[in-house]
């Protein structure tokens, strides 16, 4: 499987997201998960893109992607992500380790901001185009994405 980093646009996007602190699990990352696409199905909205990150030390979030008119309710927040320019990797998991994409592409923009093309580097994020537990091409073609300040 080739793997290749490239910077690219994304464009702003609207989330429901569920944020909390603790070790890392999977298995809370995926009832998170559930609860907001409970929480969207029971307003009728429509979603798109699952989106997991790590926006501090053992801080996490989930995000989906909503379609429609939604307040925030309760954990659940909705909020408009701006768009950004993002340093992108897709892969499959089951082909190509994590670790490995992870480790490949903090080097690659190591060097990006050795060489100015970037000034700095935001959060990690993983991008599944819908759920990845229920979606066996979802999971086949996850793309990490780092936000970079050019």
């Amino acid at each position: 499987m080739l793997v290749e980093f490239r910077m690219k646009r994304v464009p702003a996007v609207r989330v429901a997201t569920l944020a909390w602190k603790g070790p890392w699990s999977e298995r809370k990352i995926r009832a998170q998960f559930d609860r907001v696409a409970a929480w969207a199905r029971a307003r009728g909205l429509r979603t798109g893109q699952w989106i997991f990150r790590e926006p501090g030390t053992r801080s996490w979030q989930v995000a989906i992607e909503i379609r429609g008119a939604a307040r925030s309710e309760g954990p659940i927040r909705v909020l408009t992500w701006p768009a950004a320019t993002v340093a992108s990797v897709v892969f499959d998991p089951d082909l190509v380790s994590p670790a490995v994409v992870y480790h490949g592409v903090t080097d690659w923009l190591r060097w990006r901001k050795r060489d100015r093309t970037i000034r700095s580097v935001g959060t990690y994020r993983e991008v599944y185009r819908t759920d990845p537990w229920r979606v066996a091409t979802a999971w086949a073609r996850t793309d990490v994405q780092v936000v970079v300040r050019r």
